[in-house]
């Protein structure tokens, strides 16, 4: 077969989406909902029955970031909620196999990351929208590492930094779901914020 190699997926939608140069108009949410619930945080090395989802980490990011920044808009929510929505179609790597790979992952990335925003009319976010979603990430991975993933409170302090408390919604979300159960809360959080979002 001649020509360049295959750079797309097929989605359980119907749609092909072209992850080298993606296309707002192929993505799809519910397509984003099934990926993120099938894929496993920390490579699936987590205690209980079922993985700890991408999508079941979103929800806590979001629900983290909603507590450190009690005044967020719907439209910084929903940016928390997709952080990591790229990731329904290049998986979940590890930060220090990310490191490991270079620029290249994180290029495809952030590709997808903004056909994802343009798809559902998201700016970029500011620096100061950044930082809110980098600190709750960081502190969803302290306590999935101490929860879940087996890492002591001080190596996990060194790898992700104080955590500090969390509200009692994100600590609901520490017990990992099954991937249905993951994949009907991300889409249902998603459209309540779509739907505030389009409120007067």
């Amino acid at each position: 077969m001649s020509g360049p190699p295959r750079a797309w997926q097929r989605m359980l939608s119907g749609r092909r989406l072209d992850l080298l140069d993606p296309e707002p108009g192929d993505i799809a949410i519910v397509d984003i909902g099934h990926g993120l619930a099938r894929v496993a945080r920390w490579n699936g090395q987590t205690a209980g029955p079922h993985v700890f989802s991408v999508a079941q980490h979103s929800l806590l990011v979001e629900a983290i970031g909603a507590g450190l920044e009690p005044t967020c808009t719907a439209g910084q929510r929903l940016e928390m909620l997709l952080h990591d929505a790229p990731e329904y179609v290049i998986g979940d790597i590890i930060s220090p196999f990310k490191a490991a790979i270079g620029d290249s992952y994180k290029a495809v990335e952030r590709r997808l990351l903004a056909a994802i925003r343009a798809r559902f009319g998201l700016a970029d976010p500011t620096v100061s929208e950044a930082g809110l979603v980098k600190r709750a990430d960081g502190i969803a991975a302290y306590f999935e590492a101490t929860r879940l993933a087996g890492f002591d409170q001080a190596e996990a302090r060194a790898l992700f930094g104080e955590p500090g408390p969390i509200p009692p919604e994100a600590e609901a979300l520490l017990d990992p779901w099954p991937s249905d159960v993951a994949q009907r809360r991300f889409l249902a959080r998603f459209h309540a914020l779509t739907a505030a979002l389009s409120d007067p």
